[in-house]
């Protein structure tokens, strides 16, 4: 890759992951990578020939990471016969609600992920976006926060057992638990993620002391964030933590789980971002020239959600000129995706108060992460 020109893109998606799902009053939207098609469809960015129909991921591949027991009862819980031991596995919960399909819909947003870490391993493409995955808190044998099986987790173990050297990239506002545990023991995979304080939101991990154990100490990276924090914080706190991390840690392919529930107005969390910020971090990750896979993950407003997927495509394919944030008001502002200025949001400033909540906090979150790992990473 040696420019946005020349780098080739595929989109992930199909007809029946469409499909919505989950159950009616779940906050998760199924319904969010359709959105986002349909607003590149609509605006010339996106071709037949960007779009990948996947397959869904076998048994044996769910099985490289997941116990196979836990498969079976989640089989069985879709198909009504649930008990006890399903419960303590989490099926059953508000988050993760048994419904008809859920096994056959988690395997093929799995295999929409693992289509695209196969097409970077051959070569014939150099960013492939999943937007229908991303669920990063699934562990090997339990569901938790909408996700029942870590297609993220599945990607990284495919590219890592081919010989590449992974870095694990995840700024949903949630903390990536799921992903770092899977990987907390090894170095093959480095695992980064930017998110709101477990203080304040599920899961209620990730703080600056979690930076792996054994062979892996040190390649776990967090960077919790509090409340309230706004784009300006949020670039400054990428650019000293995550963009010298990823340039120290070399990776042969970077995977980046893209949740947009930072964003402001979002139900289930607290951050006041835009998509600009979201922008900036992708700009910067493509400016390191590795291969990219990317997921979706969480986002709590459908169209905020989808305007911004649909952002980050545009810069993955060189189309995002980067000049309509300040031609109106919209997006986050408006909660609509119709309005005349593009896909970018309007920048919004921050008042003194703001500043005053968010400043120092962030500082010391940067300042605690730099202490745990930059010397691990020689900065």
């Amino acid at each position: 890759m040696t420019n946005s020109t020349q780098r080739k893109a595929v989109f992930l998606h199909s007809a029946e992951l469409a499909d919505s799902v989950y159950p009616d009053s779940n906050p998760f939207k199924t319904e969010r990578a359709a959105m986002a098609r349909k607003i590149l469809l609509s605006m010339g960015m996106l071709r037949p020939s960007d779009v990948v129909v996947p397959e869904p991921a076998t048994r044996e591949e769910l099985e490289a990471y997941h116990d196979g027991h836990y498969l079976d009862v989640m089989i069985a819980a879709a198909g009504g016969d649930m008990d006890v031991e399903g419960l303590r596995m989490g099926f059953g919960t508000g988050d993760c609600p048994v419904f008809k399909g859920m096994y056959e819909y988690a395997a093929l947003a799995t295999g929409a992920t693992l289509t695209g870490a196969r097409m970077i391993l051959d070569g014939s493409v150099d960013v492939a976006f999943n937007p229908s995955g991303g669920y990063h808190h699934a562990g090997k044998d339990y569901c938790s926060g909408f996700c029942y099986v870590n297609d993220v987790v599945l990607g990284c173990m495919l590219l890592a057992d081919a010989g590449r050297r992974v870095l694990f990239l995840d700024v949903d506002v949630h903390h990536g638990d799921g992903v770092q545990n899977a990987f907390y023991h090894r170095r093959d995979v480095c695992t980064v993620s930017i998110h709101e304080t477990g203080r304040k939101l599920f899961p209620g991990t990730g703080f600056s002391d979690e930076i792996g154990a054994d062979a892996g100490c040190g390649f776990a990276v967090n960077l919790p964030l509090p409340p309230g924090t706004y784009d300006e914080a949020y670039i400054r706190a990428f650019e000293a933590v995550a963009v010298p991390v990823i340039g120290a840690y070399d990776p042969d392919v970077i995977v980046m789980e893209l949740g947009m529930d930072g964003l402001a107005g979002d139900p289930l969390a607290h951050l006041n971002l835009t998509n600009n910020a979201y922008a900036a971090a992708i700009e910067k990750v493509i400016a390191f020239d590795k291969p990219i896979l990317a997921t979706g993950g969480g986002g709590y407003h459908p169209e905020n959600t989808a305007r911004g997927w649909a952002l980050a495509w545009s810069i993955f394919t060189g189309q995002d000129d980067g000049h309509d944030a300040m031609a109106g008001m919209g997006g986050v502002m408006l909660g609509s995706t119709e309005w005349g200025a593009g896909l970018r949001d309007r920048v919004l400033a921050p008042s003194a108060e703001q500043r005053g909540a968010v400043e120092s906090a962030v500082d010391e979150a940067i300042a605690e992460a730099k202490e745990r790992v930059f010397g691990r990473f020689g900065l």
